[in-house]
């Protein structure tokens, strides 16, 4: 039990980085990915909050991945993107609402925090097979049903995403292509020592439990 509570809180812990990478990637206004450019672009064009748009977009996602394999949608994702959601509006509309970065500088540095920090949460995230992203799931479609690889099917989602981001007039520029390129190593980077620190953790609860049942 205890061990599913670590697990747990390694979850709520990647979705809380995750969410804070995204929203500075946003403040720092140099780029953002593809998927978060176009909500910000949803938001701008039609309204809504950015938040509330990854809550719309992943019901979207998780109905279109469901008709694309055939099978039941997988419901439990809506409480990642509703979590997503809401905490990406706790920093932009309450936490952060009233920054304004002024100074190249600082928004380069709000731009890479905000890399790493996504990077970071993703590790920390992936500790858990509960509720997958709806973006992974589509991915796993698009293979699916087209039988290209991995790379592939992720490189035509994000391209079509990019596009629609553009089109949206979402913000897209350098860090667009930095967090394209770098997000996937960092996570590689981190995701070794936060898995090892999380087994640590469970098998740490494990022996003290042995222990005092030995014990008594």
């Amino acid at each position: 039990m205890k061990n599913r509570i670590i697990i747990a809180l390694f979850y709520l812990i990647g979705l809380t980085f995750l969410s804070l990478g995204i929203s500075l990637m946003i403040l720092a206004d140099l780029g953002a990915g593809p998927w978060d450019a176009m909500y910000v672009g949803l938001s701008d064009v039609i309204g809504l909050s950015v938040g509330s748009w990854v809550f719309v977009v992943g019901i979207f996602l998780i109905l279109l991945n469901g008709i694309i394999m055939k099978k039941i949608p997988d419901f439990p994702a809506i409480i990642t993107i509703f979590i997503i959601g809401i905490l990406i509006d706790f920093w932009l509309l309450l936490v952060f609402m009233e920054l304004e970065p002024a100074g190249m500088i600082l928004r380069a540095c709000m731009l890479m925090g905000g890399i790493v920090i996504i990077a970071i949460g993703i590790a920390c995230y992936l500790q858990s097979n509960f509720a997958r992203n709806p973006m992974d799931s589509l991915m796993m479609a698009i293979q699916y049903r087209t039988g290209k690889s991995l790379a592939v099917s992720k490189t035509m989602m994000e391209l079509t995403v990019f596009i629609i981001a553009f089109l949206l007039g979402g913000p897209i520029g350098i860090g667009t292509v930095l967090s394209t390129i770098l997000i996937g190593p960092i996570i590689q980077f981190f995701y070794g020592p936060v898995t090892k620190l999380c087994g640590s953790l469970c098998d740490g609860l494990s022996r003290e439990k042995d222990v005092v049942s030995v014990t008594k």
